[in-house]
């Protein structure tokens, strides 16, 4: 079957809301590849499927995040099992991370987990994301820790790592990765996009062997107010747009 009809057949059996979150997290996994985030097909982004009974949308496993569309995505309840039929399985761990997730925070609409070189060495390290650059301060906030139990396989570890996660938004998964929890895809990924730097810049910063200055408390605790200033209160929504704009220049054909 082909590309072009796959898509129409899906399309024509979804609602018009789950069709745009299927275009949106088609994009963001395009997106993860573009900024050289993905690590082969080993990591997952989820999505709840709108108005739906604990659905929701992940990758098809052994798709690279960069060839991933609409209709590719894989339609799943929260025990794994397949609700619109796929010639796809699903990441086992993903599944795993990502239910958790989805059934614990209802207000949670997309879920995104990588494994960068920056995440994974921060994340290794004993004091975690420290208050080093502006990126790092607007997070500080909005990140709990995991400590790492293998391969996400065992469903006794979602409890654990649903107490981890809290209320937050972000998650480091010591010893493996980073995980950011947003209401919209858009919010997901801008707050996974400011980890990850603030991640890159604390590795560039350690390398370069001088002595690192931390930034005073008193700074730290009024930033968060500060990022919905800069934000304008549209979170992710703010650079969502222009991510896609540039998406459809670099790598089109997501929304297929």
């Amino acid at each position: 079957m082909s590309a072009a009809i796959d898509s129409l057949d899906v399309k024509s059996k979804v609602s018009e809301d789950e069709w745009q979150t299927r275009v949106d997290l088609a994009a963001a996994y395009r997106l993860i590849a573009m900024h050289g985030w993905d690590d082969l097909v080993y990591t997952h982004i989820s999505a709840a499927v709108p108005d739906s009974d604990g659905h929701f949308l992940i990758n098809p496993y052994g798709m690279m995040f960069e060839e991933i569309t609409a209709s590719s995505l894989v339609k799943v309840n929260l025990d794994g099992e397949k609700v619109m039929p796929s010639d796809y399985p699903i990441n086992p761990a993903g599944f795993t991370i990502h239910s958790a997730v989805h059934a614990a925070r209802h207000e949670v609409g997309c879920v995104m987990h990588t494994h960068t070189r920056a995440g994974v060495g921060v994340s290794a390290q004993k004091h975690g994301l420290l208050p080093l650059s502006q990126h790092a301060l607007l997070l500080l906030a909005e990140i709990g820790y995991h400590n790492y139990e293998g391969i996400a396989l065992n469903e006794d570890e979602k409890p654990r790592l649903v107490a981890a996660l809290g209320d937050k938004a972000l998650l480091i998964l010591r010893n493996h990765g980073l995980l950011s929890a947003g209401r919209t895809i858009a919010d997901a990924f801008q707050s996974l996009y400011f980890l990850e730097v603030a991640c890159q810049i604390q590795i560039a910063a350690q390398a370069g062997g001088g002595e690192l200055i931390m930034v005073d408390e008193k700074i730290q605790a009024g930033m968060a107010a500060q990022r919905e200033v800069v934000s304008r209160g549209m979170g992710g929504e703010l650079v969502w747009p222009g991510l896609l704009r540039k998406l459809d220049r670099r790598n089109p054909g997501y929304a297929d």
